[in-house]
C-alpha cells in the first residue's frame, strides 16, 4: 500500500521541487521510503509502504529497458500466477519478487488489457518514455483512490487531491454543483470532485493520455447474471470462494491483522483468517458498542482484541483530521471511529483484514427490505398513493412524510441509497442561492438505474449502491481513514472471483421475508456461532445526535455556524434554528447538522488553515 503523485507537461517552474512537494503532501500513505523520477514530459513520485518484497518494490520502477516507469499503488494478489505466465509464454525475466514490476511487465505484453488482467486492488500509472504517454488504471470496485485533472497540456495526477495543491497550474475553486449533492449524498456522487476540475477515474476504468487527448475506456461493470442452483450448492460455493479470497488477501511479507465488529462480515473473514491481532472500538454511550461482542468471539476462537472506548471529546477533536483526509467533505459519522480503529491498529500492524462489500455484493443493507407495511402501501393505486403523498408531504415529521412520498414513487425516482441526508427541496433551503445547483439526485441515479431497467427493485438497489455508495463514500473513507495511520486495508469480500460467485445469485438467495444476505450467512455458520452470523447489521453506530443535545457540544457546532465563511454557503439562520429543534428535542436534525457541520470543517482545513 502506499501512495503517488505526478504530472505530465512542461512549465516554467522547478519541476524537482513541484514533484517532491506534491509527495510530501501524502507521505502519510508511505513512510517506508520515497522515490521521483523525471524527465522533460512527466514527473512521477511515490510514498511507499512496505507489504511485498521489502527489499526490491522500490518505485517510481522502471523496466530492465529502461521504456516503461510505473508508480503503483495496491495489492496484486494473482501476481505470481501472472509472473509465471509472462515468464514461460513471453520470456520475461524478472529482477524483483514484486508486483508492481508484474503489472509492468504486463503492461509490456499486454498493454490495454493490463488492467483486465489483474486481480486486486490497484491504482497505478505506467509512462511509456518512447511514445511520450500515460497509461493508467483503478480496480475493479474502486477500493483504491485515483483523481485527475486536465488543461493546457497537463495532467495533474494522484492518489490524493491534497497532492495536487503545490502544482503552479492547479487553481483551488470549489465546484459550485457539487455541494448540493453532497448534502444529499453526505458524499460526492460524481465522476467531479468539490474542486472544480478534478475528477475521480471511476472503477473498472483504464486511460490514456498524451498532450493532445485523454481516452477513458470502462473494463468491468458489474453486471448481473443469475443461475439456477440448488440452496446447498450456493452455500457451499460462497464459502468456498471466500476462503480462497482470505488465503489470497493474506499474501504479506508483513504481519496481517483484521478490524472485527459484533456482525457477521468481519466475523466471518477474521474467523477464517484466524489472525493474531484483532481490533475493534465503540462508544462511551450505552447501546454504542459492540466490542463486548468482538471480544466474545475472540475468547471462543482463540484469537487476541485491542479495543478503543471513543469519548464525546475525542469524536469532535478528530474531525478536522478526518475530514483534511477525506480531501472532499464527507459526513459519513463511522469515518471518525474507523479513523481511531486505524490508528489502534497501526501501532502494531502494517496490513488489516476488513468486512468492507459483503452487503453490496449479497444483499446485507436493511434499506432493501420492503417492510410488511409498504408492501401493502405499494398495492394501493398509484393515483391514491399520489394524492396521499401530496397531502402528507406537507406535514413535518420527515419519517412519516418520507414513507409516504417514496411510497407513492417508483424505486428510480424514491432510492439513492442508505445516506439520504435530504431532497433537492430541502438542500435548497438551507443554501445560498449561489448553490442551489439545477443538478438534481435523480440526475445522478438515473443513468444507473437505465442499465438494470428490467431487474427486480432489489437489483437495481444493489446496483445502484456498488456504483455510488461503495466507491463514493464505503471505500473511501476506508482508504482514507487507514491510509492517515500508514494502514493498509484489505477487503477479501470485493474480489472478482467472489464477485463472479455473488453475481450469479438470485433475489431468494439474497433476501428472503426480512432475512438479508441469506446464503451469505449460511455460509457463515460453517465458521461463526449462529450469534453473530444471524445477528442484525449494526455498523459503527455513533451517538452524534445524543451529544448534540449537551450545552457543550451544541455550542461547538454553533460556534462554526458563526464562522464568517458559514454564511457564504449556508443560510446560518435555518442552520441555527434546526439545532436549536434538536437540542430541546422537537427534532431529530442530528444527520442535517452533521452534513453541513461537516462540509464547513473541510472547508476550513483546505481554504482557511492550509
Amino acid at each position: 500500500m502506499c501512495g503517488f503523485a505526478g504530472f505530465y507537461g512542461d512549465g516554467d517552474y522547478d519541476r524537482a521541487s513541484v514533484i517532491n512537494e506534491m509527495s510530501k503532501r501524502i507521505a502519510h500513505r508511505g513512510p517506508d521510503s520515497d522515490g521521483v523520477f523525471m524527465d522533460d514530459c512527466a514527473a512521477l513520485g511515490f510514498r511507499r509502504l512496505s507489504i511485498i518484497d521489502l527489499e526490491g518494490g522500490g518505485q517510481p520502477m522502471r523496466s530492465s529497458d529502461g521504456r516503461f516507469v510505473i508508480t503503483f499503488n495496491g495489492e496484486i494478489y494473482n501476481y505470481r500466477e501472472l509472473r509465471e505466465d509472462l515468464r514461460k509464454n513471453h520470456g520475461r525475466v524478472f529482477e524483483t519478487d514484486s508486483d508492481t514490476e508484474v503489472i509492468l511487465q504486463t503492461y509490456a505484453c499486454y498493454g490495454r488489457e493490463t488492467a483486465s488482467r489483474l486481480r486486486g486492488m490497484f491504482a497505478f500509472v505506467v509512462y511509456d518514455r518512447e511514445e511520450k504517454k500515460l497509461y493508467g488504471a483503478r480496480d475493479y470496485f474502486g477500493i483504491k483512490p485515483f483523481y485527475y485533472t486536465v488543461s493546457n497540456g497537463h495532467m495533474i495526477f494522484g492518489s490524493e487531491i491534497k497532492s495536487f495543491l503545490p502544482h503552479p497550474a492547479f487553481i483551488k475553486e470549489i465546484n459550485p454543483d457539487i455541494v448540493k449533492l453532497y448534502l444529499e449524498f453526505q458524499y460526492s456522487p460524481l465522476e467531479d470532485t468539490i474542486f472544480k476540475g478534478v475528477k475521480k477515474l471511476m472503477p473498472g476504468s483504464w486511460f490514456e493520455y498524451d498532450s493532445s487527448s485523454l481516452r477513458i475506456e470502462k473494463y468491468f461493470d458489474p453486471s448481473f447474471n443469475e443461475k439456477t442452483r440448488s440452496y446447498d450448492d450456493v452455500v457451499k460455493l460462497i464459502d468456498e470462494t471466500i476462503l480462497s479470497s482470505v488465503e489470497y488477501h493474506q499474501i504479506a511479507d508483513v504481519e496481517v491483522g483484521s478490524f472485527l465488529s459484533g456482525g457477521v462480515d468481519s466475523s466471518y473473514v477474521a474467523s477464517v483468517a484466524r489472525p493474531q491481532k484483532t481490533y475493534s472500538v465503540g462508544f462511551k454511550v450505552g447501546g454504542f458498542d459492540e466490542t463486548d461482542l468482538a471480544r466474545e468471539l475472540c475468547d471462543q476462537l482463540g484469537m487476541s482484541n485491542k479495543k478503543k472506548e471513543i469519548s464525546a471529546d475525542e469524536f469532535f477533536d478528530a474531525l478536522p483530521e478526518v475530514q483534511y483526509h477525506s480531501d472532499e467533505p464527507h459526513a459519513n459519522l463511522s469515518a471518525v471511529p474507523l479513523y481511531y480503529l486505524a490508528a489502534l491498529a497501526a501501532k502494531d500492524v502494517k496490513v488489516v483484514l476488513s468486512g468492507e462489500g459483503a452487503d453490496e455484493l449479497f444483499g446485507g443493507y436493511d434499506w432493501y427490505i420492503q417492510s410488511d407495511y409498504a408492501k401493502k402501501y405499494k398495492k394501493l393505486p398509484k393515483g391514491v398513493r399520489a394524492a396521499l403523498a401530496a397531502t402528507i408531504g406537507k406535514f413535518p415529521q420527515k419519517h412519516v412524510k418520507r414513507f409516504f412520498c417514496d411510497g407513492a414513487q417508483d424505486v428510480e425516482n424514491s432510492y439513492i441509497g442508505q445516506a439520504f441526508i435530504m431532497d433537492d427541496e430541502e438542500a435548497d433551503s438551507i443554501l445560498q442561492p449561489k448553490y442551489r445547483s439545477s443538478l438534481s439526485y435523480k440526475d445522478v441515479t438515473a443513468p444507473y438505474f437505465e442499465r438494470v431497467k428490467d431487474c427486480d427493485d432489489l437489483t437495481k438497489k444493489m446496483y445502484l449502491d456498488m456504483n455510488l455508495w461503495l466507491p463514493g463514500d464505503i471505500l473511501l473513507k476506508a482508504d482514507k481513514m487507514t491510509m492517515a495511520h500508514s494502514l493498509e486495508l484489505r477487503v477479501p469480500y470485493l474480489d472478482r472471483e467472489v464477485w463472479s460467485v455473488a453475481r450469479t445469485l438470485t433475489s431468494e438467495q439474497k433476501m428472503v421475508g426480512r432475512a438479508t444476505k441469506r446464503a451469505f450467512r449460511t455460509a457463515a455458520l460453517s465458521h461463526i456461532p449462529d450469534g453473530w452470523a444471524n445477528r442484525k447489521k449494526a455498523g459503527f453506530m455513533v451517538p452524534f445526535r445524543v451529544w448534540l443535545r449537551e450545552e457543550k457540544y451544541c455550542k461547538k457546532v454553533s460556534d462554526m455556524f458563526g464562522r464568517d465563511f458559514a454564511g457564504e454557503f449556508f443560510d446560518v439562520d435555518r442552520l441555527t434554528e434546526m439545532l436549536e429543534e434538536h437540542r430541546e428535542g422537537s427534532a431529530n436534525n442530528a444527520r442535517v447538522i452533521y452534513t453541513a457541520y461537516s462540509f464547513l470543517i473541510w472547508y476550513e482545513q483546505y481554504f482557511v488553515l492550509r
